[in-house]
C-alpha cells in the first residue's frame, strides 16, 4: 500500500474512534485541551499500535484474533454503553464530568482499534508494495488522533444542548456501534 491508500485506510479505521470520542465529548462538563488531547491520544496510540502487532503476529495468529475481534468489540462497546445508560438513569445522575477513567479509555481504545490489527497483517502480506509498517502506523495514529480531537469538541457542542439525554444518546451510540460491528462481520461471513 502506498501513502494515499494508507491515508484512506487510516480515515476508515478512525471512524469508530471518532464516534466514541463524540460520546466522550458529550460527557465532559467543559472542553479543555487536557481532556481533548488525552482522549485523542488514547485512540491515536492504540490505532497506531494495533497494525504493528498484527504485522508481527503474522497472518496465522492474527486470523484467529480477527475471527473474534468483532465479538470482543461488541462486548466491550455494549458493556460501556450500557454502563453509560445505567448511570444516566440513576437518580444521582451527574450528566457530565471532566474525569477520564483510564480503564474505560483503554477498553474503548481497544474496542475501536481491533480492526487495525488486520490492516497490519495485510501490510505484512504485501511488504514489497507497502510503506514501512512504522510509517503506516504513524499515519494511522495521527489521523485517528486528529479525528478524535475534533470529535470531542463536536460531542461537547452537541452535548451542551441535550444535557442528561446526551449520556443516554452516547451510551446508545456505543451499543449501536457494537451491534453494527457484529452484524457487518455476520454479513461478511455468511
Amino acid at each position: 500500500m502506498g501513502f494515499i491508500e494508507i491515508l484512506l485506510v487510516a480515515v476508515g479505521l478512525s471512524m469508530d474512534a471518532f464516534a466514541v470520542a463524540v460520546c466522550k465529548g458529550i460527557s465532559f462538563k467543559s472542553i479543555n485541551a487536557k481532556n481533548t488531547l488525552t482522549v485523542a491520544t488514547y485512540f491515536g496510540v492504540f490505532q497506531g499500535i494495533m497494525p504493528i502487532i498484527g504485522y508481527y503476529l503474522g497472518s496465522v495468529f492474527a486470523n484467529g484474533i480477527s475471527r473474534y475481534s468483532h465479538i470482543i468489540s461488541f462486548i466491550l462497546l455494549v458493556f460501556i454503553g450500557g454502563k453509560m445508560i445505567y448511570e444516566a438513569l440513576k437518580d444521582e445522575f451527574s450528566c457530565s464530568s471532566d474525569s477520564i477513567k483510564i480503564g474505560e479509555m483503554v477498553l474503548l481504545a481497544i474496542a475501536t482499534s481491533l480492526d487495525a490489527m488486520a490492516v497490519g497483517v495485510s501490510i505484512g502480506l504485501h511488504k514489497e508494495e507497502s510503506l514501512n509498517i512504522f510509517v503506516s502506523a504513524i499515519i494511522i495514529a495521527l489521523v485517528t488522533f486528529s479525528f478524535s480531537a475534533i470529535a470531542v469538541i463536536i460531542g461537547k457542542k452537541f452535548g451542551e444542548r441535550l444535557q442528561r439525554k446526551a449520556e443516554l444518546l452516547g451510551g446508545s451510540i456505543l451499543i449501536i456501534i457494537g451491534i453494527k460491528i457484529l452484524v457487518e462481520q455476520f454479513i461478511q461471513t455468511y
